[in-house]
């Protein structure tokens, strides 16, 4: 999804920003353009322009911070009317290390809006606090059985080189954690920033319809013409500048769109049981049934 929207007029996707500080500025992996992150061309103007250049960032920091204002048990303190002091000048000390790199993408790209993919619902509402970031969340949603299927896979990180794999959870800990999170982002709606959830397969069903919803909620116009890249079940993308994430943002040219059901099939009796005893309440409340048998197989 942060790439189709990253075809779309005035937006710029970039990434995991999350990953960021370690993987990029500390480890030189490749951005999504294929080249290092210290001889991307984009990159290097995002870091002259929020930092004066990267190496003048203090990661140590920036982890340092992280550990302390960004993690899954903070964030009932983060969703509260107010902080402590102390704890609110660490909370937009650290936001305030994204919120130059957004401006800074935004001002090199021209866009009007940028996309950090970044997953961790701890950082949505760190980034709550921050008052130079106008903040509006897409919360996408996946049945999470499927989730925890991907989740099993074993998948390497071609950044990397093919020397590390994408993180892999059990099926019990991916359940527990889609829980979490989901919860989280609803968490925040209840705290005033505006959140629009989506389903993964509404999305998937007609994503032109999809794009067109979400350009409007993040104040973007499009035309017919701005979707002239989506066909009937693909999408032709160009270069990106993905900082982090799936390797699928390495891909370039024609996509193929569809709806992955595979874990229908694949993933263990046992554990969809498992997943879905846990996740029960909220695949009620997201719309999805809670029998595989009565979720429709992919074309």
């Amino acid at each position: 999804m942060e790439r189709l929207l990253g075809e779309l007029p005035s937006v710029c996707s970039l990434g995991e920003i999350v990953h960021l500080w370690q993987r990029d500025i500390r480890d030189d992996e490749r951005c999504g353009c294929g080249a290092r992150f210290s001889a991307c061309t984009f990159w290097k103007r995002v870091g002259e322009h929020a930092f004066g250049h990267w190496g003048n960032v203090d990661v140590e920091r920036v982890h340092a911070l992280r550990g302390t204002v960004e993690r899954t048990r903070h964030i009932p303190r983060l969703a509260g009317a107010q902080l402590p002091p102390a704890q609110r000048a660490d909370v937009r000390e650290y936001a305030s290390f994204y919120a130059k790199v957004y401006a800074a993408a935004a001002a090199v790209s021209g866009a009007r809006v940028v996309v950090d993919s970044s997953k961790h619902s701890a950082l949505a509402h760190v980034l709550r606090w921050a008052d130079d970031v106008d903040l509006r969340v897409v919360h996408v949603v996946r049945d999470a059985r499927g989730v925890a299927y991907s989740w099993t896979k074993t998948v390497a990180r071609p950044e990397s080189d093919g020397s590390a794999e994408m993180t892999r959870y059990s099926p019990g800990r991916s359940a527990l954690l889609w829980n979490a999170h989901n919860a989280a982002f609803g968490l925040l709606a209840r705290r005033g920033v505006p959140v629009r959830r989506i389903r993964y397969e509404q999305f998937l069903t007609d994503p032109r319809a999809a794009l067109r919803e979400l350009a409007e909620y993040a104040g973007v116009a499009v035309t017919e013409a701005d979707l002239a890249f989506l066909g009937d079940g693909y999408a032709d993308l160009r270069v990106g500048h993905s900082a982090a994430g799936n390797p699928m943002r390495f891909s370039i040219g024609r996509l193929p769109l569809r709806r992955d059901d595979a874990w229908v099939r694949a993933l263990p009796r046992g554990q969809r049981r498992l997943v879905g005893a846990v996740c029960a309440p909220m695949l009620r409340a997201y719309g999805y049934p809670l029998n595989p048998a009565a979720v429709p197989q992919e074309a």
